[in-house]
């Protein structure tokens, strides 16, 4: 579609320039050019200065202008010459095809179209409208992706995302900050949230294993119906927000999958204060050291079994029980009770979220 859009604008200008200009992709064939006979030509020394920046170059007798929206330009406009005036037509060339290209996109692009939906800039009543306009399959089963990249390298996250999901038809890739990239995904209908969480741990090794970028990665719940895409994606958000606080550690985030840490995230951060003061007595779960908090870790993950606890913890069982006996001393909950070691988790969590609201880093979901 963008070959016919710059052929249409360079027809109309090979007789105001009275030269031979054209535009050339990303791959350096030329896509439009005045000349007819020309397009479809290729030029590999011309790719590698499309690859290198935005700046003007020469190569054999013609001015090239890369230009488009990406770090790594998408075209480069050329015109015959390598005088002044070949160089200006050149660069308005490029502002020109650049605006319309920006404009044609916004407009029937998409992926255009999926971002506007995704971040809630088109109205609820022309969402449909609009898909219809672009015969867009609206009632397709679909779940949003939020990857997030920390630090910043020389390697394009979008570029490397968008190239793992070449069907643009169905997948829809776009960045909306400096380190977030959405994938909206196509799906089967019931596809296993397993599997959605396999596809994410493939982003993020690719990242990690390829191009030494480490990232974290969101999942939305799967939703059918382009309306409630803006609802998986805010699901991915949410994910990532409060992975941050309760599994600082994990790579991948499902928010289906986020338990009660979601509730928590939710709660004003007062009513966790209370809550605290209500559970544990003065000062309790502050006395608690490492070694304590890694065992009460241990005993939560064996399912509050002391036998198994005592040996994957390599220490007698009466050890345990010990250690167990001096928790409920400084805390007044038996962790061998299941709804005091439900009382004590919740607790540790709360513990946790307000740390992080100390410090600043915690999600924005509950309020003062």
């Amino acid at each position: 579609m963008s070959n016919r859009l710059f052929q249409g604008v360079v027809h109309q200008m090979r007789d105001v320039i009275n030269r031979v200009i054209g535009v050339v992709d990303e791959t350096a064939a030329i896509i439009a050019c005045s000349d007819l006979s020309k397009v479809g030509l290729t030029n590999e020394f011309i790719a590698l200065d499309l690859s290198d920046s935005h700046d003007t170059f020469i190569r054999d007798g013609y001015t090239y202008k890369p230009f488009g929206p990406h770090i790594k330009p998408d075209y480069a406009v050329f015109v015959e010459g390598t005088d002044e005036s070949a160089s200006k037509y050149a660069q308005l060339l490029a502002i020109s095809l650049s605006s319309i290209k920006q404009y044609y996109d916004e407009k029937y692009d998409r992926n255009n179209f999926v971002k506007n939906v995704v971040l809630d800039n088109i109205l609820p009543g022309d969402i449909y409208i609009k898909a219809r306009e672009l015969h867009f399959n609206a009632d397709a089963t679909r779940v949003a992706f939020l990857i997030r990249v920390s630090g910043s390298n020389d390697v394009s996250t979008y570029d490397v995302v968008q190239n793992l999901f070449p069907d643009k038809q169905k997948d829809f890739v776009f960045s909306i900050g400096e380190n977030d990239i959405v994938l909206i995904k196509e799906i089967k209908p019931g596809i296993d949230s397993k599997d959605l969480e396999k596809l994410a741990r493939s982003i993020a090794d690719t990242l990690s294993g390829e191009f030494y970028t480490k990232a974290v990665v969101g999942i939305g719940t799967a939703v059918t119906g382009v309306k409630e895409l803006a609802t998986s994606f805010k699901e991915a958000q949410v994910a990532l927000e409060v992975g941050k606080v309760f599994d600082n550690e994990e790579t991948i985030v499902r928010y289906d999958n986020l338990g009660i840490a979601r509730l928590i995230y939710q709660l004003p951060v007062t009513l966790c204060e209370t809550f605290l003061k209500e559970v544990f007595h003065q000062g309790g779960i502050e006395s608690l050291d490492h070694e304590t908090l890694f065992t009460i870790r241990r005993f939560f993950e064996n399912n509050l079994n002391v036998s198994e606890t005592s040996r994957k913890l390599f220490v007698h069982r009466n050890t345990l029980v010990y250690r167990l006996e001096k928790i409920k001393k400084l805390t007044g909950l038996d962790l061998r009770e299941f709804d005091h070691a439900i009382i004590f988790k919740i607790a540790l969590m709360v513990r946790k979220y307000l740390d992080a609201c100390a410090e600043g880093n915690a999600p924005s979901g509950g309020q003062n």
